[in-house]
């Protein structure tokens, strides 16, 4: 996108019906598109972690005796899973204060840190859980494969328990799929662990206990790059996956007062919370509020945008006549990227 001068000055003064000051829209209706209270949210992740917690430490106990590295990667998986929930819970906390100070936005931005720190702390302990089952591949330990199987059994249900809490909550929040994510591979490993215990019982193959580890390796390192790459999209201030700026910008530009629109950014806050600042330029007898609200009520029911920062123009004589299809305006003064004219991209 352009990256032109802010402001109506380098187009020779500001037009007497400029929005004099950048409009914010939908701050009071459109800043969190949550289903569910965040009261609700609270509530259904401290259940799972209650879930998580008390199982986790049974599981401890009984992955030693069992000599089972399969129970005690998924516990040491449910302990990264009850982290993750009292991360969300934290975040949750601080992403509700009001903005105020040098945060302007708040903290909401506290719930993609707390995504983030889930998806690195998966990716971080696949890699040592990958290690230590390469390890038992090579001398298989004695493995006690019921004492596995039933416990591996219970974690299931334990599992789709915690995982339908966390279904309850929010999940469109990056922060929550972060917990459920955690949640939803341990399911997948005690599947796997169940697997291993069974034929451990019934063939005395040792080397089954390591082989359901490594697939549970493969189920961290995909949910855990899944999330630290979400994550690191809303920290790059990339638009979201939905979104193709270009397309938005075409969009605007083919509203009927529009000449040009540049120096267009679109980036998430938080999750479920898009933003998007633009130029706009109109034409010389168009009534710019009139525009404004016009836009703004395109970016709403197109494309779910509702906190916008759009500050419209006039545009000249000299950029009516420049307005060509792909040509950038010198007048813009240091703009870099695509500008979007009328009839150039519209559909």
């Amino acid at each position: 996108m352009t990256t032109g001068k802010r402001g109506g000055r380098a187009m020779g003064g500001r037009h007497e019906h400029e929005h004099d000051h950048e409009h914010e829209h939908g701050s009071g209706h459109g800043g969190h598109a949550h289903g569910v209270a965040a009261d609700a949210d609270r509530r259904w992740l401290t259940i799972a972690l209650a879930l998580i917690g008390t199982f986790m430490a049974v599981e401890v106990v009984v992955g030693v005796l069992a000599g089972s590295l399969a129970l005690l990667s998924d516990a040491a998986h449910m302990l990264t899973d009850a982290a993750s929930i009292v991360l969300a819970l934290v975040a949750m906390r601080l992403a509700a204060r009001p903005a105020r100070g040098s945060y302007t936005f708040g903290l909401k931005r506290a719930e993609i840190l707390s995504a983030q720190a889930n998806g690195i702390t998966l990716l971080v302990l696949s890699l040592w859980l990958a290690y230590e089952a390469v390890w038992r591949l090579l001398a298989p330990p004695e493995v006690d494969g019921g004492l596995v199987l039933t416990t591996a059994l219970v974690g299931i249900v334990v599992n789709v328990a915690a995982a339908w809490c966390l279904s309850k909550a929010n999940r469109s929040s990056l922060n929550v799929e972060g917990a459920f994510q955690h949640i939803l591979t341990d399911l997948y490993g005690f599947i796997a662990t169940a697997v291993s215990g069974a034929v451990v019982l019934l063939t005395g193959f040792a080397r089954a206990d390591a082989i359901a580890s490594l697939i549970v390796v493969v189920l961290m390192l995909r949910a855990g790059y899944g999330l630290v790459r979400a994550s690191g999209r809303v920290f790059l201030e990339a638009a979201p996956a939905e979104i193709d700026p270009d397309a938005v910008g075409d969009r605007m530009a083919a509203a009927a007062d529009a000449v040009e629109i540049h120096d267009l950014h679109v980036w998430q806050i938080t999750s479920g919370q898009t933003a998007l600042s633009a130029h706009v330029l109109a034409a010389p007898d168009a009534d710019c509020h009139a525009l404004r609200r016009e836009l703004e009520h395109i970016l709403e029911r197109e494309y779910r945008v509702t906190h916008t920062t759009l500050q419209v123009d006039h545009a000249t004589e000299e950029v009516l006549a420049l307005a060509a299809p792909g040509e950038r305006h010198p007048h813009c003064g240091g703009s870099h990227g695509t500008a979007h004219h009328k009839g150039a991209h519209a559909h």
